[in-house]
């Protein structure tokens, strides 16, 4: 990956096919398999958060003086999508399709609307802000990342 926003956007997608994986499943009722396949998005989800909150964010911020600026109102939305998964593993745990179809859809628009706020906002911001430790975060960063991404999907 040339820049962080490229790097940052391709593990967004990684998420999201971990996301599609599990809605896949619950959809066909198949709760075990559904509940591995968010379990995999929980873990890539959280890897990508905490790569963020403790690699990307601090060095943004130690580089522009924005602290109380875009990663402020990121981690915020974090916690919220942190808030949302959480109901969203309990419906799965209980076999609740109704339940879950709602929290997947709300986690769902939650998360496009964070994305795209990352993806055409923040991560531009950090290519500029960062280009001189663009190729040591990204090297960081996707280490970090790689851990999340070691299992296959279930199909």
């Amino acid at each position: 990956m040339s820049t962080l926003t490229e790097l940052m956007t391709h593990d967004h997608r990684q998420c999201d096919e971990a996301f599609a994986s599990a809605e896949r499943h619950a959809r066909r009722g198949e709760w075990e398999v559904a509940h591995a396949a968010l379990g995999m998005f929980a873990r890539a989800l959280n890897t990508h958060f905490g790569a963020e909150e403790a690699i990307l964010f601090p060095r943004f911020e130690q580089a522009t003086g924005m602290t109380h600026g875009p990663t402020m109102v990121m981690r915020e939305e974090h916690r919220e999508l942190r808030a949302a998964l959480a109901r969203l593993q309990q419906a799965i745990a209980e076999r609740d399709m109704d339940e879950y179809a709602g929290e997947a859809e709300t986690l769902l628009i939650m998360l496009q609307q964070h994305n795209m706020k990352e993806e055409n906002i923040l991560y531009p911001m950090c290519d500029r802000h960062l280009q001189a430790q663009r190729e040591d975060l990204a090297l960081a960063i996707g280490h970090e990342l790689a851990g999340a991404a070691g299992a296959e999907l279930p199909q």
